[in-house]
C-alpha cells in the first residue's frame, strides 16, 4: 500500500471514522471515573488517564494487526465485529456501574483500566481497516486521539442530532468486518470462488445486512 495513495488514504480515512464513532462510550467511562474529583485536578486526572489509555490502545491494536496475519482468526476477528456493528445502531445503554473515585491516582486507574476493557472493538475494528500496516494505525490514533479529548462533548452532541453519522460509523464497521473475513488467508480464497471472483461483493451484503437489523433494532427500542 503506497503512502497518499486511494487505498492509503481511504483506509486512514476509515481508521479515522472509526476512532471517533467507537470513542463515544470511551468518553463517557472518562468523564464517570473523575466526575468526583476537585476540579482544580480533574482535567489533569483526565489528560493522564486519557494519555495512558492510548498507549494501552496502541499496544493492544499493534499486537492486534500481528495477530490477525494468523490464518482463521482475521474471519473470526471479523465475524466479531459484525454484532458490534448492530450494537452501534441501538440506543447507548446507561454507565452507572462504572465505578467513580475522589482519588487521583484511582480514578486515573479506573479510565485506564475500563478504556482497555471497553476498547476491543476499537481495537478489532482498527487492525482490520489497517490491512496490517503499523504506521496506519498510529497516523490514524496521532489524528483522531486530539480530536477525540478535546471535542468528544460535540461529537456526542453531532452524533445525538445527526443520526446518519451513527449509520456511516456502523456501516464502515461493517464493511471493515466483510473485507477482514474476505482477506483470511484460508477462508478468502474459498469466498472469492463462491463471489466469482469480485472481493467486494460479501462486504457490501454484510454491510446492507447491518445496517437493515440495526435500523430495526432501534425501532423496537
Amino acid at each position: 500500500m503506497e503512502v497518499f495513495s486511494l487505498e492509503f488514504l481511504m483506509a486512514l480515512g476509515s481508521i479515522i471514522v472509526l476512532d471517533l464513532v467507537l470513542a463515544g462510550d470511551n468518553a463517557v467511562v472518562i468523564a464517570m471515573a473523575s466526575r468526583d474529583l476537585p476540579e482544580v485536578i480533574r482535567k489533569k486526572a483526565v489528560y493522564i488517564g486519557t494519555g495512558g489509555a492510548i498507549v494501552i490502545r496502541l499496544l493492544m491494536t499493534l499486537l492486534a494487526v500481528w495477530v490477525l496475519t494468523i490464518p482463521f482468526l482475521q474471519a473470526v476477528g471479523g465475524l466479531v465485529l459484525i454484532p458490534i456493528a448492530i450494537k452501534l445502531l441501538k440506543p447507548a445503554g446507561n454507565h452507572e456501574n462504572i465505578a467513580t473515585s475522589d482519588n487521583f491516582w484511582k480514578a486515573i486507574k479506573t479510565i485506564v483500566i475500563a478504556d482497555a476493557a471497553m476498547g476491543i472493538d476499537n481495537v478489532l475494528a482498527i487492525a482490520g481497516a489497517a490491512g496490517g500496516h503499523f504506521g496506519l494505525v498510529i497516523l490514524g490514533l496521532l489524528i483522531s486521539v486530539p480530536i477525540i479529548v478535546w471535542g468528544s462533548q460535540i461529537i456526542g452532541q453531532w452524533m445525538q442530532k445527526y443520526s446518519w453519522l451513527i449509520y456511516i460509523g456502523s456501516g464502515i464497521l461493517a464493511w471493515t468486518a466483510g473485507t477482514m473475513v474476505m482477506h483470511d488467508k484460508i477462508i478468502g480464497p474459498y469466498l472469492l470462488g463462491w463471489t466469482g471472483g469480485y472481493l467486494y461483493i460479501l462486504p457490501f451484503l454484510v454491510t446492507i445486512g447491518v445496517v437493515v437489523c440495526g435500523h430495526f433494532s432501534q425501532a423496537k427500542e
